[in-house]
């Protein structure tokens, strides 16, 4: 596991997007595995700033969301999909059918699951996966307790992490109580992996998950099994590393 702590947001996100620019390069069809919430929108739009410079071309690259709300309807402000939409897809060349998102409004939301299973594999699996993690240690909608063999399913959202999504609606009321997620073994048969952490109010679980005990009560702890993981951090999520 590589650590990283950066000296401030700015180049928090340069060297994220540097790694993510060097995938692509490398790779020019990479699969890439990407996450939603506060934390990787400056990725974002250093990437869709890159492709505007003519610095990077997604137009043979492939995406697979790690989790979607449950019910939620596409064109909702917090659905992921017009999250990825709002902050990257609309903004590079990126082809429509080379984007996967969980479908939060199937009717049958296990099969959903299953066949997004199938296409990971069918995409020749995940060459970089990005993450973030929650207040609870979570990756992806991957709640404490969560068997590290899980694969992709429909998961009940542990009340801390309703409470924490809360802000990004009205009120708690409104924040599904279920989300798809990508399961912890899953993300972990990604070839490689770019944890994002920023803030103080990660640094306690950003200690836990990275240097503390390999637990599923901590389920990012999972992460230091993995042969190729780097960490970014700022200082304020790095303060008790």
């Amino acid at each position: 596991m590589k650590i990283i702590i950066a000296e401030n947001m700015e180049e928090f996100n340069e060297i994220a997007a540097d790694i993510v620019s060097r995938q692509i390069r490398n790779k020019p069809d990479s699969v890439l595995g990407l996450a939603t919430g506060s934390t990787p929108l400056g990725l974002y739009a250093l990437l869709a700033d890159k492709y505007k410079k003519g610095e990077l071309d997604f137009s043979r690259v492939k995406t697979f969301n790690l989790d979607e709300y449950r019910g939620l309807p596409k064109d909702h402000p917090q659905s992921y999909y017009h999250y990825m939409y709002e902050n990257l897809f609309s903004k590079i060349n990126i082809k429509d059918e080379n984007v996967n998102l969980l479908n939060g409004e199937g009717l049958d939301p296990y099969k959903v699951c299953a066949d997004y299973e199938e296409k990971i594999k069918a995409a020749g699996g995940i060459d970089l996966q990005v993450l973030g993690i929650g207040h609870n240690g979570h990756i992806g909608f991957n709640e404490p307790g969560t068997p590290f063999d899980s694969v992709t399913d429909l998961i009940d959202l542990s009340e801390r992490t309703i409470e924490a999504n809360s802000r990004f609606f009205e009120s708690p009321d409104q924040v599904p109580r279920q989300a798809l997620s990508m399961g912890i073994k899953t993300i972990m048969q990604a070839r490689s992996i770019m944890l994002l952490i920023s803030g103080s109010g990660k640094a306690r679980i950003a200690a836990k998950a990275l240097k503390g005990p390999i637990t599923q009560n901590v389920p990012a702890s999972v992460l230091q099994l993995h042969p190729f993981v780097t960490v970014i951090l700022d200082k304020e999520a790095a303060e008790y590393l």
